[in-house]
């Protein structure tokens, strides 16, 4: 039985790339680089906004002065349209709710830095009692490193990890779970492809958020 369930944000809860692309594309034209089209972002998002700009900028500029400023620009633009074409995904806000009622116990592991995170739950599932909230911090590893499964299966305890499934859309979420040990399921409405979450060898793959909801439960 499902004790915890673990999800990604930005692709799995979230819509998130059409404000992520609009706030890095803000970024790219105050330093004077070409805007990029919001299709690109499907595959530059989910590694860490460090890692957004380093692949948004043009060939050769991604240099750490240049990705800092990039980061100057992008966190307060985002920050204040971070809600203006961000919804979640149909059926997820039905599906929370579903787990919870059952008993699961929901929380979030995104590489979204960590303020992010918190204000988009807060604010599109405030409803939910996520028992916590993870994204990228100062000092710590980002997915797929497992450390942010574990700290946050560390908040039940004496929890074991076939009792735990993390659902996330593309191939660094697979990555994540099969190095925390837990059940992985892909979610095919994100950011990636069925093909990169296949190869993932996920335990499960959820096409609907109900199909996802009834996986969760079993």
């Amino acid at each position: 039985m499902t004790k915890l369930a673990i999800f990604d944000l930005d692709g799995t809860l979230l819509d998130t790339v059409k404000d992520l692309g609009s706030a890095t594309n803000y970024a790219l034209r105050e330093c004077g680089f070409p805007e990029r089209p919001v299709e690109d972002y499907y595959t530059l998002c989910g590694r860490g906004i460090y890692n957004l700009f380093r692949g948004a900028v043009p060939e050769g500029r991604a240099d750490e002065d240049t990705v800092k400023k990039m980061a100057s620009l992008f966190l307060p633009f985002y920050d204040c349209h971070k809600c203006d074409m961000t919804l979640p995904y149909p059926g997820i806000p039905e599906m929370l709710r579903k787990i919870a009622a059952a008993g699961v116990v929901p929380a979030v592991a995104s590489n979204k830095y960590q303020d992010g995170a918190e204000k988009l739950v807060r604010h599109f599932f405030g409803d939910i009692d996520f028992i916590r909230i993870l994204g990228q911090r100062e000092g710590q590893p980002i997915k797929p490193d497992p450390a942010i499964v574990h700290q946050i299966m560390a908040m039940i305890p004496g929890i074991t990890s076939d009792e735990v499934v993390y659902v996330g859309d593309s191939d660094v979420d697979m990555q994540t779970g099969a190095n925390a040990g837990v059940r992985t399921v892909g979610v095919t409405w994100g950011f990636r492809s069925r093909a990169e979450l296949e190869a993932g060898k996920p335990w499960k793959i959820a096409d609907t958020a109900e199909e996802l909801g009834n996986l969760i439960c079993l």
